[in-house]
């Protein structure tokens, strides 16, 4: 932050000394009028630099959710394959097992979804989770059939909880902060600017400077509504979730 600032102070700097020498050298032409080279250079980078904010500051959160409904889809396919494999454990932990899970996939969107939107998971969730895996793992067998399926739902175990802590790291992520005050610095300017380039637009000429402020409201309240992958317009729902428990229910067996 303090480069980003000594950057900005450097290249001020760069500019006022530049026009003190231009004036004292009697080099170019003044420049008053608000249609003038000097309001026009200025207001086009403006934009410029507003649209490149913008840009980035969608782009990263869509990114982010993208990233974080793979991660869901990949999470609840670990219960699926989980629960399938926990119907060839010995009773009563095989049921115990499956029911652990449905209930886990249940507790993740009634209680631990809401969560996500101030970016953290539930202690809940992973003591759920140890639970199901102190379960399998008391399973003690001969049997070289309940042996396999006890390493592929431990396997899986593992598999769900590395897609948790992703979730956990997604609901975390945020453009940086910078970024967003830049996207709404430009964006006031560029709001502003005909103002500061001593324009004074009256009648018909002030609609489209209105609208064009308006719209740039709007977009700058959807860059701070989808900053949250897991909230907002972009959210990321827990369908992959219901989805598992849907294929739960057809699972022989299950829930």
């Amino acid at each position: 932050m303090v480069a980003s600032v000594l950057a900005a102070l450097a290249a001020a700097g760069v500019v006022a000394l530049a026009a003190v020498m231009y004036r004292r050298r009697g080099l170019g032409a003044d420049d008053p009028e608000p249609s003038g080279a000097t309001s026009g250079h200025t207001g086009a980078m403006l934009s410029a630099l507003f649209l490149l904010c913008l840009a980035i500051a969608i782009v990263v959160p869509w990114t982010a959710a993208d990233v974080a409904r793979q991660n869901t889809y990949a999470e609840s396919e670990a219960v699926v394959e989980a629960h399938w494999a926990a119907g060839r454990l010995p009773a009563p932990v095989g049921a115990q097992v499956r029911s652990g899970l449905e209930e886990y996939a249940r507790f993740v969107i009634d209680q631990e979804w809401p969560l996500l939107a101030s970016g953290r998971l539930s202690d809940e969730g992973w003591a759920r989770l140890d639970q199901v895996r102190t379960q399998v793992a008391s399973v003690r067998s001969e049997d070289t059939d309940v042996q396999e399926a006890k390493a592929v739902v431990l396997e899986q175990l593992r598999n769900l909880s590395e897609a948790r802590r992703l979730r956990g790291a997604d609901a975390r992520t945020r453009p940086p902060a910078a970024l967003l005050v830049m996207t709404v610095l430009t964006g006031v300017l560029v709001a502003a600017f005909p103002f500061m380039a001593g324009a004074r637009p009256t009648g018909a000429a002030i609609v489209p400077l209105v609208v064009m402020a308006g719209l740039l409201g709007v977009g700058i309240y959807f860059v701070f509504d989808i900053v949250n992958v897991f909230d907002g317009g972009l959210g990321v729902r827990p369908d992959a979730f219901a989805s598992a428990l849907e294929e739960l229910r057809r699972i022989p067996g299950g829930g």
